[in-house]
């Protein structure tokens, strides 16, 4: 598994297994934070660098959304650090395995039931910063995907929201994503946040994303048949 630092506090572990597959860690003052488990394989690999690193324990683990290659090591994680586990309240009945996922012909429990906690949110209900990272409900690839946006660094950890190609943001793949079309218009959000960086678990970083969104949206549109209306 390589490791890539990408901004003063993100660190981008990284392995193949037929495709990029991408999760991070997160520096703050009173630990570490691990987005997204990727798979069963590397739970040794994340738990080994973040003992390397020596900034402390690990303090929780924030998911993008419950599909397996996301959460593949939540449960080895968890045997020798029993840290509390995070998605969107939405994405909870899916990940449990009491709900299909959208597309998916049956249920499936990819983390054991009681084991992922709702984000907080606020008397707003807005969700809260967790770890210098703001997340966004941001449902299309599935009902309750989120990504997490570190303010001070600049930088979107976007899960499956997007995959990317030369330097660029791609469509998810659309075999696993639930509502494209509902992706496509939470992708928008890009223009609200202006990252200078974005992280993908299934390709390669993209440089200031919102420069690439417009292309984007219309590529992605005319490979679905979409009208321009689902993103104004």
């Amino acid at each position: 598994m390589r490791v890539e630092q990408i901004s003063r506090h993100i660190y981008s572990l990284h392995t193949w297994m037929v495709i990029p597959l991408r999760v991070w860690v997160v520096v703050e003052e009173d630990g570490v934070t691990l987005i997204d488990a990727g798979v069963s394989f590397m739970a040794k690999g994340i738990l080994s660098f973040i003992d390397r690193l020596h900034a402390g324990p690990l303090k929780r683990i924030l998911l993008t959304h419950g599909h397996s290659d996301h959460v593949g090591a939540v449960k080895r994680i968890r045997e020798n650090t029993p840290v509390p586990v995070y998605a969107h309240s939405i994405e909870i009945p899916y990940l449990e395995g009491k709900q299909a996922y959208p597309r998916r012909k049956r249920p499936e429990v990819t983390v054991t039931p009681g084991v992922v906690q709702p984000l907080a949110v606020d008397e707003c209900g807005e969700l809260e910063v967790v770890a210098g990272l703001k997340p966004y409900l941001t449902p299309g690839h599935s009902p309750g995907h989120v990504i997490y946006y570190h303010e001070e660094d600049q930088v979107v950890l976007a899960g499956d929201l997007f995959t990317s190609k030369a330097g660029k943001l791609h469509r998810p793949m659309p075999m696993f994503t639930a509502d494209m079309a509902q992706a496509l218009k939470s992708s928008v959000i890009l223009r609200e946040l202006q990252p200078v960086h974005l992280e993908v678990c299934h390709g390669k970083p993209v440089k200031r994303p919102a420069e690439h969104l417009d292309e984007y949206l219309q590529a992605t549109a005319q490979a679905h048949s979409l009208p321009g209306s689902v993103w104004h």
